[in-house]
């Protein structure tokens, strides 16, 4: 390996990193007021749950400290948290503890958010895809994502791909928006991910995930 070369990590050890293991982005995320979801998204959560058995899966979850709060408002409503830490259990909220990229649900979702949460996954793009599948007809995705931690030799195309597939991305906002259920095709074959980045834009430390037509790095 080139003497100074980024070295790249597989899951294993990037879920082991300090910098996933550490983030804070989403610990006391409440559902709404000054700290929240309400206020990162643009909309109370709730909103999107219009009928009784809605359902929101919120990745990368956190404390959970939204979703207990939503469960104490609607007990009609399904509420699923995924994180490598899963928060203790809460009635009316089902915690799972998982790496994002490796969980698959036992079914569809009318909302699912992801706030902040994808700077710390490696594989960004493989995430994305799946998850988009995941949603009910009329389902809502919303999630912060930095394209400028895709690291690929056309990784500047991401954004015509995206509204090729009529996914939409706020560059401004750096947030990735979707109503139903896609079967997302990207030219990427992910590489493995850096976890000495340093922050984005957030200020946070953050990832950078490195696809094929990047920076062929070796994965330690």
């Amino acid at each position: 390996m080139r003497k100074n070369a980024t070295v790249l990590l597989d899951d294993g050890k990037l879920h082991a990193s300090s910098v996933v293991a550490n983030n804070a982005m989403n610990r006391e995320r409440q559902l709404t007021g000054v700290n929240s979801y309400a206020k990162e998204l643009g909309f109370d959560p709730l909103t999107r749950l219009t009928e009784p058995g809605s359902a929101w899966l919120d990745l990368c979850c956190g404390s959970g400290r939204a979703l207990t709060q939503a469960a104490a408002r609607r007990a009609d409503v399904t509420l699923v948290g995924v994180d490598l830490v899963a928060p203790p259990a809460t009635t009316g909220v089902r915690f799972v503890e998982a790496p994002v990229g490796d969980w698959t649900p036992d079914r569809a979702f009318d909302l699912i958010t992801c706030v902040h949460g994808l700077h710390y996954i490696g594989d960004k793009l493989g995430v994305l895809t799946r998850v988009l599948k995941w949603l009910t007809p009329t389902g809502t995705f919303v999630a912060d994502l930095d394209l400028a931690s895709v690291r690929a030799e056309n990784a500047r195309g991401l954004p015509a791909l995206l509204r090729a597939a009529d996914i939409g991305y706020d560059t401004r906002r750096r947030r990735i928006t979707c109503t139903g259920p896609r079967d997302l095709r990207l030219p990427f074959r992910y590489l493995g991910a850096d976890d000495k980045a340093g922050p984005n834009y957030t200020g946070q430390p953050a990832v950078n995930s490195y696809y094929e037509n990047g920076l062929t790095l070796p994965i330690i």
